[in-house]
């Protein structure tokens, strides 16, 4: 294994809970927001039309392309529906409406997306060998899969599993500083998982004990260099982070080796 750590992979999910697409670079927007990620979302009276709240969104494949503005949905195993997210906004809306049973609109934030954690804007990161090892703990799912249904942004090879746990400090009011290339970060906390994670992110189906397996595990294979203080339970997996303003408009890229700047 390599003794450098260095990004294998760059997720940008640009219509937040729909399905992501994988990128080569990426620009850093305020706060370390990836350019494109989450930039847009689906809204019903209440909040966030996403898995935590819809289990019907699983089913719901997409594939959008930025730089044309063109969507293709569908329903897994029904055509697919095409859309301009600007010029039809209203044919998608009402589209979107009749397939979840209430009226949905989509936003966008082209400054920062729309984040989950609005304390840490930066995207989430995760090792390679980490989830290698969820893998594991779950015969039925592969590594794919698994990747599929915890969504992080940037993903570090070179390491062992969990090594991403040294990038938040053992106090909730400190930060841990490391580079992606010419990109400054600062770790901020353990990423608390929901009921997403435990379904199958193309149908919505539930696999069985996978939040009670998973705390099992995650608990007895903490590494040593864990802060064990910042768990108040083991549902927490990836790394919430943020970027000073100095870092906008700075980009990483696959390949780039990470560097810890502080412990």
């Amino acid at each position: 294994m390599s003794s450098t750590p260095y990004l294998a992979g760059i997720s940008i999910y640009p219509i937040k809970s729909l399905d992501g697409v994988t990128v080569t670079r990426s620009t850093v927007l305020l706060g370390g927001a990836l350019q494109h990620d989450r930039e847009f979302a689906l809204f019903d009276e209440k909040g966030f039309v996403n898995g935590k709240r819809y289990a019907k969104i699983h089913p719901l494949r997409s594939r959008f392309d930025r730089n044309s503005g063109i969507l293709s949905l569908q329903i897994q195993g029904g055509d697919s529906q095409i859309f301009h997210i600007d010029k039809e906004r209203s044919a998608l809306e009402a589209w979107l409406s009749a397939y979840f049973g209430f009226p949905v609109h989509l936003k966008q934030n082209e400054a920062g997306g729309f984040p989950d954690d609005t304390n840490a804007l930066g995207p989430t990161i995760v090792s390679t060998g980490t989830l290698e090892t969820i893998a594991s703990w779950f015969p039925e799912l592969t590594v794919e899969e698994v990747r599929s249904r915890f969504r992080a942004n940037l993903e570090i090879a070179g390491v062992p599993p969990f090594w991403e746990d040294q990038l938040f400090a053992a106090e909730a009011d400190q930060t841990v500083s490391f580079r992606v290339g010419e990109v400054q970060f600062e770790g901020i906390n353990p990423c608390q998982r929901c009921v997403v994670v435990t379904r199958d992110p193309q149908t919505g189906e539930v696999l069985s004990q996978f939040q009670r397996q998973f705390v099992t595990q995650r608990q007895a294979t903490l590494p040593s260099w864990t802060a064990r203080s910042r768990f108040n339970h083991f549902f927490r997996l990836a790394v919430n982070t943020s970027a000073p303003s100095s870092e906008v408009g700075k980009v990483v890229q696959v390949g780039d080796a990470i560097e810890l700047m502080s412990s």
